[in-house]
């Protein structure tokens, strides 16, 4: 069968389905190239034992230990027998135990070395591992298991439940002993390019990480493999960008409007130099026949919606529609009634804004996906006819009944809430092959390494200043189990500041006790063993702990209309106090708010709690955000919320993040279980890798746009966006 097959060959046709099914049910793989690029996650050498004393409860681990007793008896309280088998690393031990299966006593022998593999858990206080699947090296009573493992160093791979390292390493040498060296697949990095760099082929790599025989086996596959992924990746945006190029705007208005002017002269504030210096830059490029490709990055409050809304009242002033997409309903619906209330008199179509006026308005129209069937066909209809010049929504937007009359922009806010295909989705809504401006913003600044890797299609610009007379917030983390008297002045304080007259944000990491974290990230190292804030049960508190306070709950289950009932009631001062989920994260402006409690911080990220606390202190009045949690000092998860209460600069926060966090999945999509579309590649330590590659990419594509002479990469990048569709489509 040598040479037959290739990276699409179904896995199923060369392992066996017993195999191929567990490997597809437990880690998503299903052919030949989903399992060569499943890397180990490690290697341990065969004299090196791993260190037991590391491991915690909840891990699913496979050790390397020697066995140092085996003990079978009957129990006590029980019928049946009990096994357990002692291993150790030299340092410490773990038991293993078996129920009812004496007859591995025959097997287990003092004096053997294994891998294990398993579920650590607890039982009077030892740790343990109860049934584990397991292979004993050395010992040739399963001849298949044990020469996966016959080399010096043994990569362990990230596995599972019912899938083990040893399978996936036993199917991995299945699959490259079935391949021919000379025609196994394809190589995207030109030959020349690898001799310049003194990167190994794509098979010798595959060989060196899933089959070393020395440590620098594994240092030159690796070396290639990260190189070739992020060329992949760049020359993906490369050409992604040489291709914008050749797009023609669907409206191209003039570097400036006398609808933007009027809406200049009537705000109530001056626009910072940053604001002016960015509306310069975005203002050109509208005005060019070549569509926009923009990325508008700023920290919290630094005045991002004002600089799109000018955009999009020059696109409307030409004749064409302007499209704000959001990621959440209660955004969708603030930018909506925010730029209304910016907009004025101008927000309504037609708008005379007085005798002498000569310029007209527009028509501002929201787009949710709970929009009631009245609501939903009059904004469809408005759009559709081009009565609505701006148009706000949320995911609703990109469905094929939404039918534009001339859209001209688009501006997506919270961008990593969006992947590169859905903001191209609209992108190609635009009339008679013409394409629309893009604008994407983002409040969670981003390090040049991710901009590069994320957003190599896009031009950058900055927003760095707050606009002047944005008050001070400071931050202080709380430990209610050493300090429960902090927590008792956190609610007094709670009451104060609804007594003057200001609002106060109350953020839990669930709805209810069944209900998982919304948005909120798996707790890290120190965190106690204690239950979960839910807003339910802190609605209850609340009520006990401010009885002159009006107390609302706020989060995703509730119908839009509530949602927005809240909302108001916070506006207008109905509603003192809020206790919500992450739904208020992005984008909730209320002046008069200055006070944000988050119960069980641990369990957000630096980013998501730095835009929490955005919600507040966005007026004139002073703030202060509390961050409640029971990590231990010292610990890293302490580490995240000290850094948090350090500084209120976004940028040094966000790359901060990026180096405790790694980068998860930068290219779009949340952290939903979904194999990662990142593999190897690392954008914080392999920055000098992403600018070479990038300069290789632009290099090759400016001789060779269309890859006509490099069928491998084009194949690769094909194969990319395909993974990377994939990935959004499960996040």
């Amino acid at each position: 069968m040598a040479g037959d097959i290739g990276l699409e060959t179904r896995l199923r046709g060369v392992i066996g389905g017993r195999t191929a099914g567990a490997l597809e049910r437990g880690l998503g793989l299903t052919t030949v190239g989903d399992l060569l690029r499943h890397y180990p996650r490690r290697y341990a050498e065969r004299g090196e034992l791993t260190a037991i004393s590391g491991l915690t409860d909840g891990d699913h681990v496979t050790i390397v230990a020697d066995i140092a007793s085996v003990t079978a008896r009957r129990m006590r309280n029980k019928r049946g027998s009990l096994l357990e088998v002692l291993v150790s690393d030299g340092t410490d031990s773990l038991v293993i135990t078996f129920f009812n299966q004496a007859w591995r006593e025959r097997e287990l022998r003092v004096g053997q070395r294994g891998l294990f593999a398993g579920t650590i858990s607890s039982y009077r206080d030892k740790r343990q591992l109860a049934h584990p699947q397991y292979v004993l090296l050395g010992d040739g009573s399963d001849a298949e298991k044990v020469e996966s493992f016959a080399g010096a160093i043994i990569p362990v791979y990230p596995s599972t439940k019912s899938v083990t390292s040893w399978q996936i390493q036993s199917s991995v040498r299945i699959v490259l002993d079935s391949m021919d060296a000379d025609q196994m697949m394809s190589d995207p990095i030109p030959a020349s390019m690898r001799a310049d760099m003194d990167l190994p082929d794509v098979h010798r790599a595959l060989e060196g990480v899933h089959r070393p025989t020395t440590w620098q086996d594994i240092e030159r596959g690796r070396e290639r493999l990260v190189f070739e992924e992020a060329f992949v990746l760049q020359a993906n945006l490369v050409q992604r960008r040489h291709a914008a190029r050749t797009y023609r705007a669907s409206v191209v208005p003039p570097a400036g409007s006398a609808l933007r002017e009027t809406f200049d002269a009537g705000l109530p504030f001056t626009l910072t130099d940053g604001q002016k210096e960015v509306g310069n830059e975005i203002a050109a490029d509208l005005a060019r026949e070549v569509p926009m490709q923009r990325l508008l990055q700023g920290d919290v409050g630094s005045g991002k919606t004002v600089v799109a809304v000018r955009a999009m009242l020059d696109v409307v002033a030409a004749g064409g529609q302007a499209v704000l997409l959001a990621p959440t309903e209660v955004l969708a619906s603030q930018h909506a009634s925010g730029i209304r209330r910016l907009l004025g008199p101008l927000a309504e179509a037609d708008s005379l804004l007085g005798s002498g006026a000569t310029v007209d308005g527009t028509t501002v129209v929201l787009l949710t996906g709970s929009a009631r069937s009245a609501q939903r066909r009059q904004a469809l209809e408005a759009i559709e006819s081009g009565a609505a010049g701006v148009i706000v929504g949320t995911h609703a937007l990109l469905e094929e009944s939404v039918q534009f009359a001339r859209l001209g922009l688009v501006v997506i806010d919270e961008q990593h809430r969006f992947g590169v295909e859905q903001r191209a989705a609209l992108a190609r809504r635009a009339p008679d092959g013409t394409h629309p401006h893009v604008l994407v913003m983002t409040a969670t600044p981003i390090p040049r390494t991710v901009a590069m890797t994320v957003f190599g299609d896009l031009d950058v610009s900055t927003l760095d200043e707050v606009p002047a007379g944005r008050a001070e917030v400071t931050t202080h983390v709380i430990n209610p189990r050493t300090q429960p008297r902090h927590v008792d002045r956190l609610w007094e304080r709670a009451a104060e500041e609804a007594a003057a007259g200001h609002r106060v944000f109350i953020v839990c990491p669930r709805i209810d006790a069944t209900n998982a974290e919304e948005g909120s990230t798996t707790a890290m190292d120190g965190e106690a063993d204690v239950s979960i804030a839910t807003v339910e049960e802190t609605v209850h508190e609340a009520v006990a702990r401010l009885p002159n306070a009006r107390i609302a709950a706020l989060h995703g289950r509730m119908s839009a209309e509530d949602k927005e009932s809240v909302m108001a009631g916070l506006a207008s001062g109905g509603v003192d106090v809020v206790v919500s989920t992450t739904v208020i994260e992005v984008g909730v402006d209320v002046p008069d708010a200055t006070m944000m409690i988050v119960f069980d911080a641990d369990r957000f990220g630096i980013s998501q709690l730095h835009q929490l606390r955005g919600r507040i202190g966005r007026g004139s009045l002073p703030g202060v955000c509390l961050l409640v949690s029971a990590a231990e000092d010292g610990t890293p998860t302490r580490e995240r919320l000290d850094a948090v209460a350090s500084t209120r600069n976004g940028f040094d926060l966000a790359q901060r993040d990026l180096e405790i966090r790694r980068e998860g999945d930068v290219l779009g999509g949340s952290q939903s279980g979904v194999r990662s579309s990142l593999r190897l590649l690392r954008v914080v330590e392999d920055a000098d890798v992403i600018a070479r590659a990038r300069a290789a990419a632009e290099e090759l594509l400016e001789t060779d746009p269309d890859l006509e002479s490099h069928p491998s990469l084009r194949e690769a990048m094909t194969r990319w966006d395909a993974e990377q569709a994939e990935f959004l489509e499960k996040s």
